[in-house]
Parts: C-alpha cells; sequence; structure tokens
C-alpha cells in the first residue's frame, strides 16, 4: 500500500511544541496550500491542511519556523478518533510530516515575517479604527477575522 503524501505551504500560526505525558516532543500545525489555479473571479484559493510533527521533526519546525514560513513536508495521512469533553466522537484527519525542507531562505524568512507583523499591526491599527466608527448592518456570513481555526472541520 501506499500512503505518501508531499505539501509545499505556509505556516498559519507561530509553531508550538509540545510534549506528551511520556516527554516526547510534538507539535500540531496548519499549512496554508496555494491550489493550482485561480477561480472564476482571477484569485487563487489556499487549502489548509492539518499536521502533526514529532520527536526531532517538530523540534526543528518550533525552533527555526515562524508564522508564515514556507516549508515542505513529506508524510502520510493518518485518521484517528477521541472522545471529546462532551462524549462525542471526533474523528481527525491530518498528515503525519515525517521530514521537512525549508522552501525559501533565511532573508526571505526574515522579511516575510516582517511584512506578517507589519500586516497584523495595521490590522490591530484597522480595527482599532473601525471600532470607533458607526457599527455597520451584519450580515450572516462571518468574515475571516471572525472564524477561529478551532472551529474549522479539518
Amino acid at each position: 500500500m501506499i500512503n505518501n503524501v508531499v505539501l509545499t505551504g505556509r505556516l498559519t500560526k507561530e509553531p508550538e511544541l509540545k510534549f506528551t505525558q511520556n516527554g516526547v516532543a510534538f507539535m500540531n500545525f496548519t499549512l496554508a496550500v496555494q491550489r493550482n489555479y485561480k477561480t472564476d473571479a482571477g484569485q487563487y484559493e489556499s487549502d489548509f491542511i492539518s499536521c502533526v510533527a514529532w520527536k526531532k521533526t517538530a523540534e526543528m519546525i518550533s525552533g527555526y519556523a515562524h508564522k508564515g514560513s514556507m516549508i515542505g513536508i513529506e508524510g502520510s495521512i493518518q485518521t484517528r478518533n477521541y472522545e471529546n469533553q462532551q462524549g462525542q466522537r471526533i474523528y481527525v484527519t491530518e498528515v503525519n510530516a515525517r521530514q521537512f525542507h525549508f522552501m525559501e531562505s533565511k532573508k526571505d524568512s526574515q522579511n516575510n515575517q516582517q511584512a506578517n507583523n507589519n500586516q497584523s499591526y495595521q490590522q490591530g491599527y484597522a480595527q482599532g479604527y473601525q471600532q470607533q466608527q458607526p457599527q455597520q448592518p451584519q450580515h450572516n456570513q462571518p468574515i475571516a477575522s471572525e472564524i477561529n481555526e478551532d472551529d474549522l472541520p479539518f
């Protein structure tokens, strides 16, 4: 049987290294992977792929990558399930990353991180400005900034 996945994408948030009760390093992360084609509106869409890395791979990603870093991973798809606090069975499909590769130079990565920091500052400023403005009528569709990554079904 073949179960091999190769992805190139950008980290959606700062990597956070965690440890199991037995002291094994791991991290869950999401890669934003741009599709190869444009929509009818001329835009590229991205898929947000849930991934997990273990041991040295997790330590290396968390130690050297940051939000917005473009990395390539090699691994396999795995499924698991667990029972949440409400007693519901939760099913998870994710990529188990065995290896990773930096896909941009350190300089490009630092420039990208600085651009992300500037964008976060500008968004924070804009949100503060918007809070001072009269509220516009709300639509039923959530905007991207209101969507919590934990609420996504994937």
